[in-house]
């Protein structure tokens, strides 16, 4: 069980819980950045599907902590027929493995990989959202 994120008994999360601070950290987010993923559904699962594990390239089912399908904002028209659900998945038992490794509250990691996938969202890449996160830095050190 957790609750704001900290393990409140020996028993590991469950998607349920997961679901449940993924529900908090959306809430927390501004309005207008919910207010733009509105229609996204957030899904726990426990580790990513064997097609997205190949589409991915991914190695092992540990690596990939959460995932957004869907047409991203900036490669939608307004000519466009809807699309399928759009979805974020986050993968209960990659996350909780990576807490176990981490100093992080599991509160504080599904609130990173939920922005990260967000992101995608909004039509950001890795290298994208890498930049805005570790750019910051350096742009003050720039005359």
């Amino acid at each position: 069980m957790v609750e704001n994120g900290a393990r409140t008994s020996d028993a590991p999360p469950s998607a349920s819980d997961v679901e449940a601070l993924a529900a908090e950290v959306y809430a927390s987010l501004p309005g207008a950045f919910r207010a733009r993923t509105a229609d996204v559904v957030i899904q726990v699962a426990e580790f990513p599907d064997a097609e997205t594990m190949r589409e991915l390239r991914a190695e092992n089912e540990f690596e990939l902590l959460g995932l957004y399908r869907g047409v991203s904002l900036d490669q939608r028209s307004v000519l466009d027929a809807p699309s399928d659900v759009e979805i974020i998945f986050l993968y209960r038992r990659p996350i909780l493995d990576f807490w176990c490794e981490s100093e992080e509250s599991l509160a504080a990691i599904v609130r990173n990989v939920l922005v990260h996938e967000i992101g995608h969202h909004f039509g950001l890449s890795d290298a994208d959202m890498e930049s805005i996160e570790f750019g910051a830095d350096t742009e003050t050190d720039t005359p």
